[in-house]
């Protein structure tokens, strides 16, 4: 059932001791949306396995609480938060659980009790609505969360949508915080030298594939996949998909320019086709997604470029 942010309230309101669950490899917009509605209805912000780089700087300097590899039985209720398939919580099954997620493509909706589910920029935005709905008082350190949340995950406003900066203004001024602040906060996450040489060397050795006027562009690396696909479309490609294989799964981050999602290109739903094709599962944004399967990086890399081809074909970007 999609409900509302009153409904989502008022549906939370029946439970007492309530988990609100990030995926594995939790960002700042998981880890501050998870925390800033467990202080609103009390209960406790869970990790299904461990914090990214940033997401871990914001859990220091924020002083926020997480279990991590919670297990769900041990609670009333569980919200599974900024979360879009199942994959991403690792072992980790809830059997009744409530969705608030903003990804294009979800497929945790289905069985979930509940869910709060929009396709913003951010999962943070909703949560701005669900406390203003509320009427909850938003502390100075919740404000900051979520707006770092919204920073990050909007690419610093890149990808941001007009909901984006309706939520900055709100965190302004109902959190007392300002802009700066959050931008400080980031700005003191420490460099990782070892994430640095990793995007240097998908660089180095991306294969680039020049379609119409689009540059499209594959890798491999071991570790930063994301990281790696990011900087490969900074540095001139259109659409760039970074593969990375670790125990025998094979992860592919994928990132596209605003010219090809304003021409077609849906990240979120290309990743979810292929993922499929390769009994694994994808998701995510238009202009940035990713997915888990089993297979060859070559084969799977070229169907990705297959794909965005096909939406790409005879399409202009000017």
């Amino acid at each position: 059932m999609n409900v509302d942010e009153l409904t989502f309230y008022d549906q939370l309101l029946n439970y007492h001791n309530v988990l609100f669950l990030c995926h594995r490899n939790s960002d700042p917009d998981a880890i501050s949306s998870a925390y800033a509605l467990a202080e609103a209805f009390g209960g406790t912000v869970g990790v299904a396995d461990q914090c990214g780089r940033v997401a871990s700087m914001l859990v220091d300097q924020l002083d926020i609480d997480v279990v991590y590899e919670p297990d769900p039985s041990d609670y009333d209720f569980t919200v599974v938060v900024d979360t879009s398939t199942r994959s991403q919580l690792n072992d980790i099954e809830p059997s009744d659980y409530g969705v608030l997620d903003h990804h294009a493509v979800s497929q945790l909706l289905t069985d979930a009790r509940f869910y709060l589910h929009r396709p913003t920029s951010s999962a943070a935005e909703i949560v701005v609505d669900v406390l203003k709905c509320m009427n909850a008082p938003i502390r100075e350190r919740v404000a900051l969360a979520l707006m770092t949340g919204i920073i990050t995950d909007t690419g610093h406003f890149k990808h941001a949508t007009s909901g984006a900066f309706r939520a900055i203004a709100d965190l302004i001024d109902l959190g007392g915080v300002s802009y700066s602040e959050a931008l400080d906060l980031l700005a003191g996450t420490p460099q990782n030298v070892s994430m640095r040489v990793a995007v240097f060397e998908s660089a180095n050795h991306a294969s680039i594939l020049t379609f119409d006027d689009w540059i499209l562009a594959t890798s491999e690396v071991d570790s930063f996949g994301a990281a790696a696909a990011t900087a490969i479309t900074n540095i001139g490609a259109d659409l760039s998909f970074v593969g990375m294989e670790r125990d025998g799964i094979l992860k592919v981050s994928s990132r596209a320019k605003r010219d090809a999602v304003r021409c077609g290109i849906n990240l979120g739903k290309i990743m979810s086709t292929v993922g499929a094709e390769y009994d694994g599962s994808g998701g995510g944004h238009a202009g940035a997604a990713g997915m888990e399967v089993i297979g060859d990086a070559k084969s799977v890399l070229g169907r990705c470029i297959e794909e965005s081809c096909a939406v790409l074909k005879g399409v202009s970007r000017n």
